[in-house]
């Protein structure tokens, strides 16, 4: 074999080796990128509306809660498709844990800003509460880490606003998580 051709071979063995890491380098990392964590919403907020029915909050047996969209902890005047999937979920777990919950959306007279839901101004709130005799409010608000959502959810007594039970809990970030939260500003 010349000194050419072995030349030749090593270039081409060399050559092919960069390739070949290059190939295995690529797929590592698309395997790597494309792990994303799984959130159970529905399992997170069950837990949690759990816990808020199971502190001792001194609720009148039989008298309704209400539900809101919660907020944007940074804008509390704006909520996302988080913010009201979380009110709604947390209206479907606590009625499912027996407490009895009205639902808000069915009033004509409710202020629905268009974008955010059902947060509900003091005055409104006021009027709500006493049309349907609903003893707290349940509310929240929720922040966005970077890998993170951050959300503090609380049942509120009408009558003097004294917080009856809480709870935190944080959602990793994942696709769907990013789908229902507002873009970044």
């Amino acid at each position: 074999m010349s000194m050419i051709s072995h030349y030749r071979k090593g270039l081409l063995t060399a050559g092919l080796s960069i390739l070949l890491l290059g190939t295995v380098g690529c797929s590592t990392n698309s395997v790597v990128a494309s792990t994303d964590p799984v959130v159970d919403l529905e399992a997170v907020v069950a837990s949690a509306a759990q816990k808020l029915v199971s502190q001792p909050g001194n609720f009148v047996q039989g008298k309704p809660f209400i539900a809101t969209s919660f907020a944007d902890i940074d804008d509390l005047s704006q909520s996302s498709t988080l913010g009201r999937v979380l009110g709604e979920q947390f209206s479907s777990a606590m009625t499912q844990a027996g407490l009895p919950m009205v639902e808000v959306k069915m009033r004509e007279a409710l202020f629905i800003k268009e974008g955010t839901g059902e947060l509900l101004l003091s005055r409104q709130l006021h009027n709500i509460v006493q049309a349907h005799d609903a003893q707290a409010v349940v509310v929240g608000t929720y922040a966005m880490g970077g890998s993170n959502v951050y959300v503090t959810v609380r049942l509120v007594r009408t009558s003097d606003n004294l917080i009856l039970a809480a709870d935190d809990f944080i959602i990793p970030i994942n696709r769907d998580m990013r789908s229902l939260l507002p873009r970044r500003r």
